[in-house]
């Protein structure tokens, strides 16, 4: 993974218990990055992770907070308070709001309650951390990177709910793009099929399918992940408004 400099800058990372999330708040803090590490109040992986990123002498700050529940500004408040600054937001927290993927034809299995699950936390939750982020960001011209997905370009996906909130997610980077700049900028990452602590139960089927589908012969790792989020907020000057497909050419 490429090195960066980034001592004396902070970040935010939401969802950072695991995963992608995770992987991105430990590249941050390799890189000499402050992090304050999101996680959902309660989830006893939060804190082990944080003890986890500790351990190698970087500064890590725990940030609990359910994105998704209108309490995003103060949880950023009190995180962009504690770090000093803030120079990137990482929104990765999401949920697919099933453990299984529901066909598109099983229209009676997207419920309302599906619905308002999936969009309070992958879009209207996004849009309010990155909203009260904003002050922070603007002062220390910073960057904002959002994890959409391939669902949200392609119709595939846990269920048509998740990849319509995936979708928002890429339209709403555009927008931000446009009105934040030229003090921030806002990019997205889409992964393909990630290995990963994730509520989908993928069969051994699925997954195989999903290898040979693959011209690189292998499904992503959250590191492959959080390589492309670094360069999104911390080099890529003039990369705005932009959501790249990282999938190993699984979507071709």
């Amino acid at each position: 993974m490429p090195r960066y400099d980034l001592e004396g800058r902070a970040a935010l990372v939401t969802g950072a218990a695991s995963g992608i999330g995770l992987a991105t708040a430990r590249a941050l803090a390799e890189n000499g990055c402050a992090v304050a590490v999101n996680f959902l109040p309660g989830d006893p992986r939060g804190p082990e992770a944080a003890a986890e990123l500790r351990a190698t002498g970087a500064r890590i700050l725990e940030a609990p907070g359910a994105i998704g529940d209108g309490t995003e500004a103060a949880m950023v408040e009190a995180a962009v308070a504690a770090l000093g600054r803030l120079d990137l937001l990482v929104n990765n927290a999401g949920t697919p709001g099933t453990v299984r993927t529901i066909p598109g034809r099983e229209l009676d299995a997207i419920t309302d309650e599906l619905w308002d699950s999936v969009l309070d936390t992958n879009l209207k939750g996004l849009f309010r951390t990155t909203r009260a982020a904003v002050p922070a960001l603007r002062e220390a011209r910073g960057a904002v990177v959002s994890i959409a997905s391939v669902a949200g370009m392609t119709g595939r996906g846990s269920s048509m709910a998740y990849a319509a909130s995936k979708a928002g997610v890429i339209a709403l980077t555009r927008h931000l793009a446009r009105g934040l700049g030229p003090e921030i900028r806002v990019n997205a990452v889409a992964p393909g099929a990630v290995d990963s602590t994730w509520q989908i139960e993928w069969t051994d089927a699925q997954r195989r399918q999903s290898i040979e589908n693959c011209p690189l012969g292998r499904r992503c790792v959250p590191e492959d992940i959080a390589e492309v989020v670094l360069f999104l907020g911390c080099a890529g000057a003039m990369v705005n408004g932009q959501t790249l497909l990282v999938d190993g050419g699984l979507t071709l």
